[in-house]
């Protein structure tokens, strides 16, 4: 419970920071902020046939591959269910520009499948991501 509070008190403090401030060290804990897309459902989601989709999707991946063996997306996967939230990508790139150049080379958002909101995203160094 002592750490979930240092770590709250840790996130306030990294809401005052400035963004270009990409980790931050107190009290034994080292914060480093990435940046979280939220993918959504796009408004051609239900508009694309089945063989222009496949080309979408392999596009999509291929896309996924290539960020991860640059270092630039931490983490990306699809949620379970068949909701608006389609899934998730964790970029480790220092401003948010970086992040919306690499969204716009992604087939899927450029087809109008995925859609995203993109938000800083703060969590101890070293606890999940590298």
């Amino acid at each position: 419970m002592k750490k979930v509070s240092f770590i709250l008190s840790f996130l306030t403090l990294a809401s005052i920071l400035t963004y270009a401030q990409r980790e931050i060290e107190a009290e034994g804990f080292k914060l480093k902020q990435y940046y979280f897309v939220m993918l959504t459902a796009g408004p051609n989601k239900e508009k694309i046939d089945s063989l222009k989709l496949q080309k979408i999707q392999a596009g999509h991946l291929e896309n996924i591959r290539k960020m991860a063996k640059e270092g630039k997306l931490a983490i990306a996967g699809p949620f379970g269910d068949d909701g608006n939230w389609r899934g998730i990508f964790i970029f480790d790139l220092d401003t948010e520009a970086e992040v919306e150049e690499l969204l716009k080379d992604d087939p899927a958002i450029q087809a109008g499948r995925l859609d995203y909101e993109i938000h800083p995203w703060w969590t101890e160094k070293g606890s999940c991501l590298k």
